[in-house]
């Protein structure tokens, strides 16, 4: 299949289809009689791989790593569980510091009862004292 066809089939841009294979995230296409890059069903395997582990917020260090492990289906488990774990903790912080951040937006929403925006709390607790 073309770039074209390969990009439609998985969500994703050419340009990054190529930036993948330039550094090695995907293994290079062959080319056809015309140069053009002629992917296989094992590029649309992993590209979705890719592409799914990328949706799980894995770094592309993370996703380097996790193709590598994936080539080797006898190997136990410990490094990819290793990585999930490391993820979900990223996760579990950024979650607690979103809630840490709606609280604070609420408390300044709650704050503020003025009609002007020079008395305005949510203004006066962001720092602002005076604009030149």
């Amino acid at each position: 299949m073309r770039i074209g066809e390969l990009a439609k089939a998985t969500g994703t841009k050419a340009e990054t289809i190529r930036y993948y294979e330039r550094e090695g995230i995907l293994p290079a296409a062959d080319r056809t009689h015309s140069n053009y890059r002629d992917y296989s069903g094992n590029h649309l395997a992993a590209l979705t791989f890719v592409r799914r582990a990328r949706q799980l917020g894995f770094s592309m260090a993370q996703v380097r790593e996790l193709l590598a492990l994936s080539h080797h289906d006898d190997n136990p488990c410990e490094d990819v569980d290793r990585l999930v774990q490391q993820q979900l903790a990223e996760v579990e912080r950024k979650i607690s510091d979103l809630m840490a951040l709606r609280e604070e937006l609420g408390r300044m929403l709650r704050s503020c009862q003025a009609n002007k925006i020079g008395e305005c709390q949510i203004i006066g607790s962001l720092g602002r004292h005076s604009v030149v």
